[in-house]
């Protein structure tokens, strides 16, 4: 359907990739995989025709749409909700507007004879062709259909986007393209501002609706939940895997020991032969044999062994100071703004050491709650005490965007350090990997998931028992998100996580609170058991409805 033919691109003497090549075909669902700063997204924009190659081209058939949604996105602040998502229609509409004012222009025009008179029909006729082969489609039903699968309410349609964060905007925006029905849908970390139940929705719109995607993400299970077909970017080139994530990763491991093996074999022959020239150079009865050896060297195609990501976080949160038994008490809590009430009655007691999340659609209130607990904002009624000696370290969900932009990495660092601790603020920063020019980039010219590393630095200054982060994972690859899995689980102190990452989450928390309809219910279970508890609860619901 789609091809990708030969394609380079260079920046400035450097080559991020050559003779790219592959095709994508009708129903195709791939994951565009590779390490930060391999070309990931640079190949999705030009696929979308957002970029130029240096060299090569992109072929589709005439008629062909592609729908592109980047990683970082705001709406125009010109609409409410619905108007901007309708306008996912607006070509639809133009063709009709166009139909209609040509058939306007045959009636009153009389050169029946004319050139022009001809042309006109012509146009009307490929127009109309085209406006009736669309199946007929009762537009704001899908519209509504989509926002609400994207999390919205009924009474936000009628609010303007520009009530919205960009995450929200963002979900308008993926929703106009899943409206347009394209050929191809490309998404880069569609996920990164979306709960869990919305990414639910939009994982079985894209298998079971969509056509073609390719899409890059960090969150594992959404990849491997989608995608059939791994195409994953390195040292310039691709490598394109009939197979899922989770399976590409040991093919991976597998073309790689056996490139190892390969690189070694010849590198022994290359030196025995080496070995054999050196020798014998000089020697007469050898010579024959020694130019026949040098010329096979020179003709070589040395064998490449792919590059392994070896940069890694060195992450481990600092010993816990005790705290007392129950570090959050919450009894009958609740919060309204206005006439909106967020949660009613809410009761929860959180134990020392435990790692528990808080899940619900946004807007039910979860990052209402931690901010009653860090006494950021107050409450209507109910009590909330923290308990003895309790020290929290907050990491909130939008820590990164709080950073100054003007100072440099070591600078932000530097001016909240103190005593001991700032002789090793480039140790800090090396194990965040930030290291030697790195440190003196200012944090404006910083990628999300490198805001993201410094903004968690800050956790690890001072030693806290109470730790509580909202979406730390936004703009954090699997690696990363790995590295920091692995530290909480081996913090000993108690754990409060709002995520919408289910594979982060699982093997991390063992309870879970869900926020939803005014109310927070308490679940004795893993995220695994909430999850399956909640399809079953949600099937129920329909055998009522």
């Amino acid at each position: 359907m789609i091809t990708v033919d030969s394609v380079a691109v260079q920046f400035g003497g450097t080559t991020l990739f050559s003779d790219v090549s592959f095709s994508i075909n009708e129903t195709d669902k791939i994951a565009l995989m590779g390490k930060n700063g391999a070309g990931k997204s640079t190949l999705l924009k030009i696929i979308a025709g957002e970029n130029k190659p240096s060299s090569g081209q992109i072929s589709s058939p005439k008629g062909t749409v592609i729908a592109y949604l980047p990683q970082h996105l705001l709406t125009k602040d010109d609409a409410t909700v619905f108007e901007e998502t309708s306008k996912a229609f607006e070509g639809i509409f133009k063709m009709k507007a166009e139909i209609d004012a040509l058939n306007e222009e045959l009636t009153v025009r009389t050169d029946y004879e004319s050139d022009e008179y001809y042309k006109i029909i012509e146009k009307v006729s490929e127009l109309s062709e085209k406006f009736y082969s669309i199946e007929e489609v009762n537009y704001e039903a899908e519209v509504e259909k989509v926002l609400t699968g994207m999390g919205f309410t009924r009474e936000d349609f009628t609010r303007p986007t520009s009530e919205f964060s960009g995450g929200w905007r963002m979900r308008i925006e993926l929703a106009k393209i899943l409206l347009q029905k394209p050929d191809l849908i490309l998404l880069d970390e569609p996920t990164n501002h979306m709960d869990i139940e919305s990414i639910q929705w939009l994982e079985d719109f894209l298998i079971n609706s969509a056509k073609a995607v390719m899409v890059i993400s960090h969150d594992r299970a959404f990849v491997d939940n989608i995608t059939t077909r791994t195409i994953e970017v390195t040292m310039g080139r691709i490598y394109d895997y009939k197979a899922k994530y989770s399976h590409y990763l040991e093919l991976r491991k597998d073309r790689r020991a056996h490139q190892q093996k390969a690189y070694d074999e010849q590198q022994k022959m290359i030196a025995e032969n080496m070995e054999f020239i050196e020798r014998f150079k000089g020697t007469y009865s050898k010579t024959l044999q020694v130019q026949s050896r040098v010329k096979m060297l020179e003709k070589l195609e040395l064998v490449e062994v792919d590059e392994v990501d070896t940069s890694a976080l060195r992450l481990k949160f600092p010993p816990a100071p005790r705290s007392g038994q129950y570090p959050v008490v919450v009894s009958e809590l609740s919060k309204k703004y206005g006439d909106h009430v967020v949660f009613n009655n809410a009761s929860m007691v959180i134990e020392r050491g435990q790692k528990l999340a808080f899940l619900g659609r946004n807007g039910e209130g979860k990052s209402t709650m931690v901010k009653a607990i860090m006494s950021e904002i107050g409450y209507d009624g109910g009590s909330l005490e923290i308990g003895h000696n309790v020290k929290i370290g907050y990491f909130a969900q939008n820590q990164a965007s709080l950073l100054d932009g003007e100072l440099t990495v070591f600078e932000t660092i530097d001016r909240i350090a103190e005593g001991d601790i700032r002789t090793q603020i480039k140790n800090i920063l090396g194990a965040f990997m930030f290291s030697g020019d790195d440190t003196t980039k200012k944090v404006k010219v910083l990628s999300g998931g490198e805001k993201t590393r410094l903004a968690m630095i800050k956790l690890l200054l001072e030693p806290v028992n109470v730790l509580i982060l909202d979406e730390p994972t936004n703009h954090l690859d699997m690696k990363t998100k790995d590295i920091i899995k692995d530290a909480l689980n081996a913090f000993d102190g108690t754990l409060i996580l709002v995520s919408h990452d289910r594979d982060f989450l699982d093997g991390l928390v063992t309870k879970v609170f869900e926020f939803g309809n005014k109310r927070v219910k308490e679940h004795f279970e893993d995220i695994k058991g909430f999850l399956e508890h909640k399809k079953m609860e949600n099937l129920r619901d329909i055998e009522k409805k």
